[in-house]
């Protein structure tokens, strides 16, 4: 009998590294010339949300920039991130935005992974095991072969590969 091998598929982001990049985000912000005298600041929200609240749209949008370029340097995708939720303008002039963290795999994007790997790759065998994907073969090349597949393709939501076995 051979042995099998096998990886998971998820969608989820490492807290701590997005901890770090909203403190550099808010280093530089604190530090900027065009953000002096303004009131900006860049909160967690129960660990499902980011809260920016600042003066005006154009700073909002210097923001988000800014926090865009601190999650790529610390190594995040910016999938992650569900910029489509509205602008909310509060009292005084200020806007405000609830940005979501996209995280966990989804019913349907699930299926459609698992039916684009069957399709593509008749001798692996996935199977959805609530918001993770376990792929599973008797090669290691065929494993290799469906992460680069997965990785080429242009989905709106991260994906990562662990425990690698």
């Amino acid at each position: 009998m051979s042995k099998d091998f096998s990886f998971d598929i998820v969608s989820d982001f490492d807290h701590q590294e997005m901890v770090n990049a909203v403190d550099q985000a808010k280093r530089e912000i604190i530090s900027r010339y065009d953000f002096k005298g303004s009131m900006s600041a860049i909160d967690f929200e129960a660990k499902e949300a980011l809260l920016i609240h600042t003066e005006d749209d154009y700073r909002l949008k210097s923001i988000i920039d800014i926090l865009e370029s601190k999650m790529i340097k610390r190594g995040l995708s910016l999938k992650i991130l569900d910029l489509t939720s509205p602008v909310d303008y509060a009292t005084g002039g200020t806007v405000r935005k609830k940005i979501p963290f996209k995280k966990g795999l989804k019913s349907e994007d699930a299926k459609l992974i698992s039916k684009l790997i069957r399709e593509n790759y008749p001798k692996v065998r996935p199977s959805i095991q609530g918001e993770e994907i376990r792929v599973v073969s008797a090669k290691k090349d065929e494993l290799q072969s469906v992460i680069n597949f997965l990785k080429e393709q242009n989905f709106n939501f991260p994906l990562q590969f662990e425990n690698y076995r």
